[in-house]
Protein backbone atom coordinates (compact mmCIF):
# COMPACT_ATOMS: atom_id res chain seq x y z
CA UNK A 1 0.00 0.00 0.00
CA UNK A 2 1.70 3.41 -0.73
CA UNK A 3 0.91 6.64 0.68
CA UNK A 4 1.68 10.02 -1.36
CA UNK A 5 1.62 13.34 -0.24
CA UNK A 6 0.72 16.80 -2.15
CA UNK A 7 0.51 20.34 -0.87
CA UNK A 8 -2.97 21.39 -1.12
CA UNK A 9 -1.91 24.47 -1.94
CA UNK A 10 0.47 23.68 -5.21
CA UNK A 11 -0.34 25.54 -8.13
CA UNK A 12 -0.56 22.03 -10.44
CA UNK A 13 -4.43 21.26 -9.87
CA UNK A 14 -5.28 17.33 -9.91
CA UNK A 15 -5.22 16.14 -13.46
CA UNK A 16 -8.43 14.16 -12.17
CA UNK A 17 -10.60 14.88 -9.65
CA UNK A 18 -9.80 12.52 -6.62
CA UNK A 19 -6.10 11.43 -7.94
CA UNK A 20 -2.72 12.56 -7.96
CA UNK A 21 -1.95 11.82 -11.84
CA UNK A 22 -3.76 10.31 -14.79
CA UNK A 23 -4.93 7.09 -14.63
CA UNK A 24 -2.43 4.27 -16.81
CA UNK A 25 -3.83 3.51 -20.38
CA UNK A 26 -6.78 0.94 -19.79
CA UNK A 27 -7.65 1.93 -16.23
CA UNK A 28 -10.82 3.08 -15.66
CA UNK A 29 -13.40 5.28 -13.12
CA UNK A 30 -15.86 2.66 -11.56
CA UNK A 31 -17.04 4.82 -8.97
CA UNK A 32 -16.57 7.70 -7.05
CA UNK A 33 -18.11 9.48 -4.22
CA UNK A 34 -17.01 10.65 -0.59
CA UNK A 35 -18.25 10.34 3.11
CA UNK A 36 -21.29 12.17 4.78
CA UNK A 37 -20.52 15.37 6.77
CA UNK A 38 -22.73 14.71 9.62
CA UNK A 39 -21.71 10.74 9.46
CA UNK A 40 -17.82 11.84 10.04
CA UNK A 41 -19.13 13.96 12.87
CA UNK A 42 -20.86 11.46 14.73
CA UNK A 43 -18.97 8.29 13.73
CA UNK A 44 -15.26 9.71 13.67
CA UNK A 45 -15.51 12.91 15.61
CA UNK A 46 -17.90 11.66 18.36
CA UNK A 47 -20.25 14.39 18.84
CA UNK A 48 -22.88 12.20 20.73
CA UNK A 49 -20.51 11.44 23.35
CA UNK A 50 -19.23 14.81 23.73
CA UNK A 51 -23.12 15.86 24.15
CA UNK A 52 -22.82 13.11 26.40
CA UNK A 53 -20.23 14.65 28.44
CA UNK A 54 -21.62 17.72 28.37
CA UNK A 55 -24.88 15.75 29.99
CA UNK A 56 -23.45 14.06 32.83
CA UNK A 57 -21.07 17.03 34.22
CA UNK A 58 -24.55 18.92 34.02
CA UNK A 59 -26.74 16.65 36.35
CA UNK A 60 -23.56 16.13 38.23
CA UNK A 61 -23.57 19.57 39.17
CA UNK A 62 -27.02 20.29 40.08
CA UNK A 63 -27.02 17.62 42.19
CA UNK A 64 -24.31 18.86 43.84
CA UNK A 65 -25.90 22.43 43.73
CA UNK A 66 -29.22 20.85 44.96
CA UNK A 67 -27.37 19.08 47.72
CA UNK A 68 -25.70 22.08 49.10
CA UNK A 69 -29.14 24.03 48.82
CA UNK A 70 -28.61 26.34 45.80
CA UNK A 71 -31.10 28.00 44.27
CA UNK A 72 -33.17 28.10 41.25
CA UNK A 73 -30.43 30.94 39.78
CA UNK A 74 -27.68 28.56 40.32
CA UNK A 75 -29.09 26.10 38.92
CA UNK A 76 -30.18 28.02 35.84
CA UNK A 77 -26.46 29.49 35.14
CA UNK A 78 -25.10 25.86 35.42
CA UNK A 79 -27.73 24.50 32.25
CA UNK A 80 -27.00 28.05 30.27
CA UNK A 81 -23.25 27.72 30.39
CA UNK A 82 -23.61 24.12 29.50
CA UNK A 83 -25.76 24.31 26.59
CA UNK A 84 -23.51 27.16 25.33
CA UNK A 85 -20.74 24.92 25.61
CA UNK A 86 -22.25 22.00 23.97
CA UNK A 87 -23.45 24.10 20.66
CA UNK A 88 -20.41 25.57 20.16
CA UNK A 89 -18.71 21.98 20.92
CA UNK A 90 -21.63 20.45 18.28
CA UNK A 91 -20.40 23.45 15.79
CA UNK A 92 -17.07 22.54 15.73
CA UNK A 93 -17.16 19.29 15.39
CA UNK A 94 -20.02 19.72 12.77
CA UNK A 95 -17.89 22.36 10.65
CA UNK A 96 -14.95 19.80 11.20
CA UNK A 97 -16.89 17.00 9.88
CA UNK A 98 -17.86 19.21 6.85
CA UNK A 99 -14.06 20.33 5.89
CA UNK A 100 -12.78 16.73 5.98
CA UNK A 101 -15.98 15.38 3.87
CA UNK A 102 -15.48 18.22 1.39
CA UNK A 103 -11.69 17.16 0.67
CA UNK A 104 -12.13 13.38 0.88
CA UNK A 105 -12.84 11.76 -2.65
CA UNK A 106 -13.08 7.71 -2.40
CA UNK A 107 -11.88 6.43 -6.01
CA UNK A 108 -12.83 2.67 -6.97
CA UNK A 109 -11.17 1.88 -10.48
CA UNK A 110 -11.10 -1.45 -12.14
CA UNK A 111 -7.53 -2.23 -10.77
CA UNK A 112 -7.70 -0.68 -6.98
CA UNK A 113 -8.68 1.67 -4.56
CA UNK A 114 -7.85 5.19 -4.37
CA UNK A 115 -8.31 7.25 -0.99
CA UNK A 116 -7.60 11.27 -0.88
CA UNK A 117 -8.03 13.27 1.93
CA UNK A 118 -6.82 15.94 3.76
CA UNK A 119 -8.10 19.23 3.97
CA UNK A 120 -4.56 20.90 4.51
CA UNK A 121 -2.36 18.34 3.13
CA UNK A 122 -3.19 15.88 0.08
CA UNK A 123 -2.98 12.31 1.34
CA UNK A 124 -3.56 9.93 -1.49
CA UNK A 125 -3.36 6.28 -0.67
CA UNK A 126 -3.30 3.60 -3.31
CA UNK A 127 -4.52 -0.12 -2.28
CA UNK A 128 -4.49 -2.12 -5.60
CA UNK A 129 -7.30 -5.01 -5.69
CA UNK A 130 -4.03 -7.61 -5.20
CA UNK A 131 -3.06 -6.03 -1.53
CA UNK A 132 -7.40 -6.73 -0.40
CA UNK A 133 -7.61 -10.12 1.30
CA UNK A 134 -11.16 -9.15 3.00
CA UNK A 135 -13.61 -6.25 3.67
CA UNK A 136 -15.86 -5.59 6.38
CA UNK A 137 -19.33 -3.07 5.94
CA UNK A 138 -20.83 -1.62 8.95
CA UNK A 139 -23.98 -0.06 8.33
CA UNK A 140 -24.70 2.91 10.36
CA UNK A 141 -28.12 3.56 9.60
CA UNK A 142 -30.83 2.38 6.53
CA UNK A 143 -28.13 3.68 4.01
CA UNK A 144 -24.80 5.15 5.35
CA UNK A 145 -22.00 2.77 6.15
CA UNK A 146 -18.55 2.31 6.32
CA UNK A 147 -16.51 -0.27 4.56
CA UNK A 148 -12.46 -1.42 5.89
CA UNK A 149 -10.47 -2.66 3.49
CA UNK A 150 -7.44 -5.58 5.35
CA UNK A 151 -4.32 -5.72 2.87
CA UNK A 152 -1.91 -8.12 2.77
CA UNK A 153 0.92 -5.53 2.65
CA UNK A 154 4.15 -5.93 5.15
CA UNK A 155 4.45 -2.33 4.75
CA UNK A 156 1.55 -0.63 6.39
CA UNK A 157 0.38 3.20 6.92
CA UNK A 158 0.47 4.32 10.14
CA UNK A 159 -3.07 4.39 11.77
CA UNK A 160 -2.35 8.35 12.95
CA UNK A 161 -1.76 9.33 9.18
CA UNK A 162 -5.00 7.59 7.71
CA UNK A 163 -7.32 8.90 10.72
CA UNK A 164 -10.07 9.53 10.05
CA UNK A 165 -10.21 6.99 7.23
CA UNK A 166 -8.95 3.77 9.65
CA UNK A 167 -11.09 1.20 10.73
CA UNK A 168 -11.58 2.13 14.62
CA UNK A 169 -9.30 0.49 17.31
CA UNK A 170 -6.79 -1.43 14.71
CA UNK A 171 -3.46 0.06 16.01
CA UNK A 172 -1.13 -2.62 15.18
CA UNK A 173 -2.63 -3.30 11.94
CA UNK A 174 -4.34 -0.34 10.68
CA UNK A 175 -7.17 -1.17 7.63
CA UNK A 176 -8.25 1.94 5.32
CA UNK A 177 -11.62 2.73 5.87
CA UNK A 178 -14.45 4.37 3.25
CA UNK A 179 -15.93 5.95 6.14
CA UNK A 180 -19.56 7.23 6.14
CA UNK A 181 -20.13 6.84 2.44
CA UNK A 182 -24.05 7.17 1.36
CA UNK A 183 -25.73 4.47 -0.40
CA UNK A 184 -23.09 1.91 1.12
CA UNK A 185 -25.15 -1.24 0.15
CA UNK A 186 -24.56 -0.16 -3.11
CA UNK A 187 -21.09 0.69 -2.88
CA UNK A 188 -20.35 -2.42 -1.01
CA UNK A 189 -22.30 -3.98 -4.12
CA UNK A 190 -19.85 -2.19 -7.05
CA UNK A 191 -16.91 -3.16 -4.69
CA UNK A 192 -17.37 -6.55 -5.16
CA UNK A 193 -18.61 -6.89 -8.03
CA UNK A 194 -15.31 -4.76 -9.98
CA UNK A 195 -12.98 -6.75 -7.84
CA UNK A 196 -14.67 -10.53 -9.16
CA UNK A 197 -15.12 -9.18 -12.89
CA UNK A 198 -11.13 -7.35 -12.90
CA UNK A 199 -9.31 -9.22 -10.18
CA UNK A 200 -10.53 -13.03 -9.68
CA UNK A 201 -7.34 -14.82 -9.41
CA UNK A 202 -5.32 -12.20 -7.11
CA UNK A 203 -8.80 -11.38 -4.95
CA UNK A 204 -11.18 -13.62 -2.45
CA UNK A 205 -12.78 -11.06 -0.44
CA UNK A 206 -16.14 -10.96 1.51
CA UNK A 207 -18.32 -8.17 2.72
CA UNK A 208 -19.70 -8.38 6.40
CA UNK A 209 -19.72 -6.83 9.66
CA UNK A 210 -16.61 -8.26 10.97
CA UNK A 211 -13.33 -9.08 8.33
CA UNK A 212 -12.26 -13.07 8.45
CA UNK A 213 -9.12 -14.01 8.95
CA UNK A 214 -9.47 -17.33 6.52
CA UNK A 215 -10.18 -16.10 2.14
CA UNK A 216 -14.07 -16.75 1.94
CA UNK A 217 -15.64 -16.56 -1.73
CA UNK A 218 -16.19 -13.32 -2.88
CA UNK A 219 -19.43 -12.18 -4.15
CA UNK A 220 -22.05 -8.83 -3.24
CA UNK A 221 -24.59 -11.64 -1.62
CA UNK A 222 -21.91 -11.81 0.98
CA UNK A 223 -23.12 -8.24 3.18
CA UNK A 224 -24.29 -8.95 5.97
CA UNK A 225 -26.48 -6.39 8.09
CA UNK A 226 -24.16 -4.88 10.49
Amino acid sequence: MKALFHDEEERNPEPVPGLPERLPEGEQIIWQGGPSALGLAVHALHIRFVALYFAVFTLWRLAFIASQGGGAAEMASVVTTSLIGVLISGALLLGLGFVMARATIYTVTDKRVVLRYGAAIRKYVNIPFRSIEAAALRRHGRSVGSIALATTDEKRIGYLHLWPHARPWRYSAPQPMLRTVPNADRVADILCQTMKAHAPAAVSVTLSDEISTRPPAIGADAVAPA
